[in-house]
Order: C-alpha cells, then structure tokens, then sequence
C-alpha cells in the first residue's frame, strides 16, 4: 500500500456466546476500547454462535475506507481459538481483500494490566466481606476456562502462583469450568478440606456467562456444604480500561510486527511432553458449525433445524456392498451386526469373514452409541489409526490417537520391557480413561495389555475391537479377549484379521452411528 494514505481500523475478534449477558458486557468493552482508539475505527465481530462474525466486521471496515486492519482476539489465553480457529478466519479475509493489509494480533496473556486487575478484584472480594481474616488464612482458588492446550493451562498455573506469592495468600488451588482437571467443584473440595478459613474463588475470565455463573453456583454449593469456611466470590475481570488498553496495544504490536505469541511451547510447533503427535498439525478450522448460530437459528424455520448428511458411498463401493447383499444369506445374524459383517467381506474379498466374527451381546449398539458419546477412538496402530474414513470422523467430531510412536511410549517400552503397542494401550488407560473405544488390528500384545488391563485395574472401555493378524500369540489373545466378560467386545477366531479389519469395523460403527442420528431426527420431526 506505499504510496497510499493508510486508514487502520481494529477488529476485536471475541469468542462468542448463547449468554446475552456475556454479550453485552463484550459489546460495552469495545464501545470503550473505541472511546480510546483515537482516529482509528474500531468494530467486533465473533468467532462463534453470536453476529456480527469476523468476517462481517472486516468487511464492515473494508466498506468505510479502512487499508489496513488489525485482528485482535479478545482473548485471554493462547489456545485453538487463537491459534487455529482465528488465523483461518484472518487466511480467508486476506484472499477476499487482496488491497487491504491484514494483521493479527497476540492474544491479552499474562498483561501486568490484567494481573493488576485480578488483584483489583480479589481486594473487592475481601472488602465485601464482614471478617478479616489473614491472607496466610486463605486461599485463593483460582478458575481457568480450561483447554486442550497445555501451554495455555500452564499460563493459568503461572498466572496462580504469581497472585499467590505477589499478594501473599497461604496457599492457591488451580482449577477449571471445563476440559482440563480438576474441575471447579473438585478444587473447592480440596481446597475446603485444608483446613483454611476463608476460599477467595476468582475466575479467570473476561465476561459473564454461562460458565461464570457455573463457577459462582460451584462457590455456591462449596459454602453450603462447608459452613465452618467463608467462600467469597471475585468479579470476573470484565469492562475496565485496563482491558481496553491491553486490546489496543496488543493491535498497535500487530501493525508493528511485534505481535509475540507462546511458540516457544506451543505444542504445534515444538514436540511437548504427551502432545508430540500434534506437532505441524494442519491448521484447521473448529468453529464454522457453530459460527453465526444464533442468527441462524433465529432465521431458520423451526421445520428447518440442521440435519445430519447420510453417509454417501462411492459409486464402485455402492455397487460392491450391493453384490454383497445378494451374495449370500444374510437372515441368519442380527440386523444390528449386518453393516459390519458385510463391510468387513468387502475388505476381506471373502464371505467366510462374516461367520468368523464374535459380538459379544449388544456390542454393536453400545460401540456405536460409544463413538456418538465418548467421540475419541484409540489404535494399537497408526495403519488401524488411518484407515478410518477421515470424512465420517469429522462428521461424527471423532478424534483418534495411536501412542505406538510416541517417545513416552518407547521409553516405557524399554523400561518394562515390554512392545510399543503395548505401551501405547497402557498410555491411553493412563490418558483417556474409559470413554475410549479400542480398536486393535496388528499386536497381539496389545490385546494381553488391554485384558490385563481390565481385569486388574479395573479400565471399563466402552467397546473392544480385537483383530490382529499373525501366528505369535494371536490365537491365544484373542480367545483371552472372547473370555474377557467385564467389556463389550469385537473379535474373531484364529490368526486372520489385521489392521484393514479393524479399521473396517469402527468405520461400519460410525456408518451405523450417522444413520442411527438421521432416524433419531425423523422419529423427532414426526412426534412434533
């Protein structure tokens, strides 16, 4: 643009939310950041369920002349939203508006504005109450949002124990409103049965909403079951100029090039301990189903509400699942186990695999309705990993995640002398617990691992496919899973089998998993 007068204008790019309140509190606070901004033309825009989007805003700005405009996440972590979600908004805007200079913007992260601010907050809390009570007395608990990043989860740790030492409490417990541990309920718990006389709950927040008002009832509850310990409730951090002026200088750092986001530790840049496999992960955005829902919703025709997309096979699939069907006598096993039988003759080539497989009772139902529920899939393989349809998986929000390459699993392989597959099962009982499904294609050491597993350590998951290849051991793990009655399970007899069956069975599950979801529509429109 040299050569040209530049006219910037700032988008704050905010999350979004079905809360009016968290809205209109994110609406006051641009109104500020503008009162501040001086000659630069400022307007939001939202990255999920609410209007305008960040599209709408950027073209908003397009539309008044601007050349040159700054994305600024009004965030205050790190995370997906910041790191995949927005930069795939900015990417997208860049290629409509060729003659506009586009710049993103870190998200707020630990600002010494917003640290003051927190402080601000929890000395409100303390003032509101009627005790005095000695800082080394109390504890202060403090509540992120929670995330699948740990370098964002490890700011909001950073961020506790600097307001621990920095303002002198006798202790801080760190917890989340969602998706890392412990959550809300479970560090007021903890921190109620040390022994401290009062709990300062300060959620780590910029606005109101439904996951604020969540931590402020969990605070609620904490004080009725904990009579003997006063809880006080902190503001969230909210419209404060504080705030605005960390947006405001976070965009001029944009224009600058000096925008610093945490790549030192991001786990898509830098192999983190348990996240390896995320490393160089393609950049993809999550949030486009739910972009502009609330305006959509308003605008749709209740009759008109989102449907599920049948699963469309290719036309040479089709067509051989069609010479399947009438290939043999198919009365003869339950309708609930037809998809994956006859799926897997069609990756077998051979119509002996159906009388092979053993179900044990409703496992077919209760994987299904697994994948639907648990949306998290784990192979002893990456071939098992990559044979599942890619399409389905991101239909369904099903995420896989196979440990046989992972360096923890290697070394606890060496340590205790046992195989990689083995390892990677033991990983995911330690990593997911029990909302997984199983699905195991190559290693029969990977079976051993898993009934031993089950049987001592009580892991419950939801649904075991169970079909390695080989002649070492195979036989054997498989009859030792048959026999294993704690679990549902999905296996066969004998050395055949392999990576391709496995795979074929969890992709005849998520067929069965969208058809079952397109019947509940139905049945759901005609009751109405």
């Amino acid at each position: 643009m040299s050569g040209t007068a530049q006219r910037s204008a700032v988008v704050i790019a905010g999350h979004g939310s079905r809360d009016p309140d968290a809205l209109r509190e994110f609406e006051a606070l641009v109104e500020l950041v503008r009162a501040r901004a001086g000659e630069r033309m400022v307007r939001h825009g939202y990255l999920e369920f609410a209007a305008p989007t960040i599209a709408e805003a950027a073209a908003a700005c397009v539309a008044e002349g601007a050349t040159e405009i700054s994305v600024v996440p009004g965030v205050l972590l790190g995370a997906r939203h910041a790191k995949n979600d927005m930069p795939a908004e900015l990417l997208a805007l860049a290629q409509q508006y060729p003659q506009v200079d586009f710049h993103f913007g870190a998200p707020m992260d630990l600002h010494p504005l917003l640290l003051q601010l927190a402080q601000q907050r929890v000395v409100e809390a303390e003032a509101g109450s009627g005790e005095i009570v000695n800082r080394q007395d109390s504890c202060l608990v403090l509540v992120g949002r929670g995330t699948t990043d740990p370098d964002a989860n490890g700011e909001v740790a950073k961020l506790a124990r600097m307001l621990q030492e920095g303002m002198g409490f006798g202790g801080v417990k760190l917890c989340f409103s969602g998706t890392a541990a412990p959550l809300v309920r479970d560090g007021l718990s903890l921190a109620a049965g040390q022994g401290w006389q009062r709990l300062v709950v300060l959620p780590f927040f910029l606005f109101d909403g439904v996951l604020v008002k969540r931590i402020y009832a969990a605070a609620d509850e904490a004080a009725q079951r904990e009579p003997g310990v006063e809880v006080l409730k902190a503001g969230y951090l909210g419209v404060h100029p504080h705030v605005a002026d960390v947006l405001l200088e976070r965009a001029r750092e944009a224009v600058q090039g000096r925008a610093a986001m945490n790549c030192s530790l991001c786990k898509y840049r830098v192999q983190i301990v348990g996240f390896e496999q995320q490393v160089g992960e393609p950049q993809r955005a999550h949030h486009l189903q739910v972009r502009d829902l609330s305006a959509r919703e308003m605008a749709m025709p209740a009759a008109v509400a989102a449907r599920t997309a049948p699963y469309v096979p290719h036309p040479i699939e089709a067509e051989s699942m069609r010479i399947i069907g009438e290939g043999r006598d198919w009365s003869v096993f339950p309708p609930e186990h037809l998809t994956v039988l006859q799926r897997l003759v069609h990756t077998s080539g051979d119509f002996a695999a159906a009388d092979e497989l053993y179900f044990s009772a409703g496992a077919a139902q209760t994987g299904m309705l697994a994948l639907l529920r648990c949306k998290r899939v784990v192979t002893d393989v990456t071939m098992v990993q990559t044979g599942l349809k890619r399409q389905l998986l991101e239909q369904l929000g099903i995420e896989t995640w196979c440990g046989v390459h992972d360096p923890e699993s290697h070394l606890m392989a060496q340590a205790q002398g046992m195989t990689r597959s083995a390892a990677g099962i033991r990983r995911a009982w330690q990593k997911f617990g029990n909302d997984v499904v199983l699905a195991i294609g190559d290693a029969p050491t990977a079976i051993v691992e898993a009934t031993r597993l089950i049987r001592e350590h009580g892991w419950r998951p939801q649904l075991v496919v169970g079909l390695p290849v080989g002649f070492v051991g195979t036989r054997e793990s498989k009859d030792e899973l048959r026999r294993c009655l704690q679990v549902p399970r999905i296996t066969n007899a004998g050395t055949r089998g392999g990576s391709p069956w496995a795979a074929t069975v969890v992709n005849a599950l998520m067929i069965d998993a969208v058809a079952w979801l397109i019947g509940q529509e139905q049945g759901a429109e005609g009751a109405a």
